[in-house]
């Protein structure tokens, strides 16, 4: 890593659904990205699956909070990816920094209304294609047990059940291995 902002890539683009998928240095997030919205979506969905809804974002606790009123501080070190429908964003994803050889997904959401249209699937599939540029060995993953739907997605996509490293009670954990990227063409 060289300390320069990552060059500008073009999006991937999925030809059947419109959708593209741009990188985003999380220190280069604001508040014209959209991230806010898709993440308060994502916060207030969980927290009533869990049976802790909350009114808006406001009740979230802190921690989620940070993430939506500052999300260049609290993805600082991380990639996050954004699905973008035209300019308009409809899901997102983040990507931790890489520690001991290994990134982490989080805070995977698409728009409900556009669910079906393999959007999830070409973030994480980003998302695995920049764990593997940035020589990462494994990316790792939580998901609460009764999302059925997204543990189906992460196991179609290669992801298996491993041991658990956070012991919250209904979370999985599931693991896949990255093959290293070739070489990058220019």
């Amino acid at each position: 890593m060289t300390g320069r902002p990552e060059r500008s890539r073009q999006p991937e683009r999925s030809e059947r659904s419109g959708i593209s998928v741009v990188r985003r240095p999380g220190r280069d997030l604001s508040d014209r990205d959209g991230l806010a919205v898709l993440l308060t979506a994502y916060h207030l969905q969980t927290q009533a699956e869990k049976g802790e809804a909350v009114a808006d974002a406001g009740g979230l606790p802190e921690r989620y909070r940070t993430e939506i009123l500052a999300p260049g501080t609290a993805f600082a070190n991380d990639v996050v990816l954004l699905a973008l429908r035209g300019d308009a964003p409809v899901g997102c994803l983040v990507v931790t920094a890489p520690v001991d050889g290994r990134s982490e997904i989080k805070r995977l959401w698409t728009d409900p209304a556009l669910r079906g249209l393999g959007i999830a699937s070409g973030l994480v599939g980003a998302a695995l294609a920049h764990a593997a540029e940035s020589g990462v060995s494994a990316v790792r993953l939580s998901v609460w047990n009764w999302r059925m739907g997204a543990i189906a997605l992460y196991e179609r996509l290669g992801f298996t059940v491993t041991e658990p490293w956070d012991e919250r009670d209904r979370l999985v954990c599931m693991q896949s291995t990255v093959s290293p990227a070739g070489p990058v063409q220019e």
